[in-house]
């Protein structure tokens, strides 16, 4: 079964994001170009410098068991979601074993999270603070473990093969799915459900994000906090939620008659080893996973169409991120129509990745660029063509989409695919 050839492709997705909870509604946000940036209400929230957040649209725990979700974090009831959802779109009809098509020990799960169960690990220490050592929840340690998810999921579908969970900050989603990748590619597996999920909506973090001027304080106007590109962009928006796609060899999935996606060409990788928390300012790390994608596969620039830009809404790293494009792209970006989800969903730091490649599978799906909401004034020094206020057809024919992913810490990620 060994073999660095196999085509990858995309057989299924699922999503729960702050636009809808599943893959379908959140798409039709996105193209409707909502914003679920909303108000955080309750007492705990009420002497934060940022009180707004991009919340879930449908609360996991009202769509899960009850004696499931109790044993769950946050994180990983999102993921768990967005995985069945992916699965069943995928056509299996049960876990491997069961469904004929494909064997444990040739599945794998590979979920990402940035931060894991901080949730479960700020909550439960509050309840051994003012209950007692007896109260706090012997369910706390799997809650707040970084591969709960991925473990949970693997577990549900019966996934042998591995189950692995990068921790790369805001890039951890679209790494699971290289990660993933190269699973099949290697003859490790067939097929791998992979991703990513995030749940940090709680006063610590906010705080943490906020004394660190990296979040908007755009309280008064929730819905046009996040506006990447706009010359007056003050700050990521938190968001929370899980994208999850199911990644398929190419023959596998033509032996089962799976419906097909996109293919994924593969992943460019590079650390910017500059600063733990801000992006290098000329984008020399970004160009650099840019150009290591284009050395590893056989993605010409001129096949770019669309690019869903990391673009998180903060005055540096929008301009680093165009300038590393122009610099490995040249007068080929002219032609790519660039998107900026988080003006609409927030940023859901691991979770990133994962809504954001179902987000450009779709698009290649569908020929349709998303729009970026809330750029009332481009800045000037975005020499780029920005898909503003209304979503976009994209060209017939074979194209190509990019997914851009960066994290603290210098890690980034850029995903390719392909239009089948």
């Amino acid at each position: 079964m060994n073999s660095t050839n196999r085509t990858v492709v995309v057989t299924g997705i699922g999503a729960t994001t702050p636009l809808g909870g599943d893959s379908a509604s959140t798409w039709e946000g996105l193209m409707a170009g909502r914003s679920g940036v909303k108000p955080l209400e309750g007492e705990r929230f009420a002497e934060l410098p940022v009180r707004i957040a991009a919340l879930a649209a449908v609360d996991p725990a009202d769509v899960l068991p009850r004696p499931l979700a109790r044993r769950l974090d946050r994180s990983a009831q999102f993921a768990l979601i967005a995985a069945r959802e992916a699965w069943a779109d995928a056509g299996f009809t049960g876990k491997a074993g069961e469904d004929e098509t494909i064997q444990p020990e040739r599945l794998g799960s590979v979920i990402a999270s940035g931060i894991g169960g901080v949730i479960t690990l700020l909550d439960q220490y509050d309840v051994l603070k003012e209950k007692g050592v007896r109260r706090v929840s012997p369910h706390t340690v799997p809650m707040l473990m970084p591969n709960g998810p991925a473990a949970n999921v693997g577990i549900e579908v019966n996934a042998q093969a591995g189950v692995h969970t990068p921790v790369s900050a805001c890039a951890s989603g679209a790494e699971a799915i290289g990660y993933a990748v190269e699973m099949i590619r290697t003859g490790r597996a067939d097929v791998v459900l992979a991703g990513g999920t995030e749940a940090a909506i709680h006063p610590l973090p906010i705080a943490a994000f906020a004394n660190m001027m990296a979040m908007s304080k755009s309280n008064d106007e929730p819905e046009k906090a996040s506006r990447p590109y706009d010359v007056g962009r003050d700050g990521f928006v938190l968001g929370e939620g899980a994208g999850v796609v199911v990644l398929e060899s190419a023959e596998h999935a033509a032996k089962r008659g799976a419906r097909v996606y996109c293919e994924v060409l593969g992943q460019g990788l590079s650390a910017d080893a500059h600063h733990i928390a801000q992006p290098e300012p000329t984008g020399r790390g970004i160009a650099a996973a840019m150009q290591n994608l284009l050395d590893q596969t056989d993605l010409k620039p001129s096949e770019i169409a669309h690019l869903n830009a990391h673009a998180t809404s903060t005055p540096q790293g929008d301009l680093a991120e165009v300038k590393a494009l122009r610099a490995v792209l040249g007068d080929d970006l002219d032609h790519v129509a660039i998107s900026a989800t988080k003006s609409m969903t927030g940023h859901l730091l691991g979770g990133a990745g994962g809504i954001e490649t179902v987000a450009t599978v779709l698009a290649l799906h569908h020929r349709m660029a998303p729009p970026t909401i809330n750029v009332d004034h481009l800045d000037e020094e975005i020499e780029a063509d920005i898909v503003r206020d209304a979503p976009r057809a994209l060209p017939e024919g074979p194209i190509a989409a990019i997914n851009n992913s960066f994290g603290f810490g210098g890690h980034n990620v850029v995903l390719a695919f392909r239009s089948v």
